[in-house]
């Protein structure tokens, strides 16, 4: 496979990568406000335990199946 296909994958993959972490980041946050411990300072609706970590490793397993479903239908959708 040549330089260019795999870069173009993985400019794809990162495009995926991004997307997915905005459709995930929202899911099981609690407010400050809503979990009853506000830290002096900051916003009320900011989030109190976010698990960013674990929301990258999410994203990077569901960016990697759509990548493949993306990559087993590269040749019926003539998008690539």
């Amino acid at each position: 496979m040549p330089w260019s296909t795999i870069l173009a994958w993985l400019a794809i993959y990162v495009v995926v990568w991004w997307i997915t972490i905005f459709a995930i980041l929202p899911i099981g946050v609690r407010s400050q406000d809503e979990a009853g411990e506000v830290v002096p300072g900051s916003d009320p609706g900011a989030p109190a335990l976010p698990r960013l970590a674990l929301k990258a490793l999410i994203t990077t397993a569901v960016s990697a199946v759509i990548l493949a479903i993306i990559y087993v239908f590269r040749g019926y959708i003539d998008l690539l």
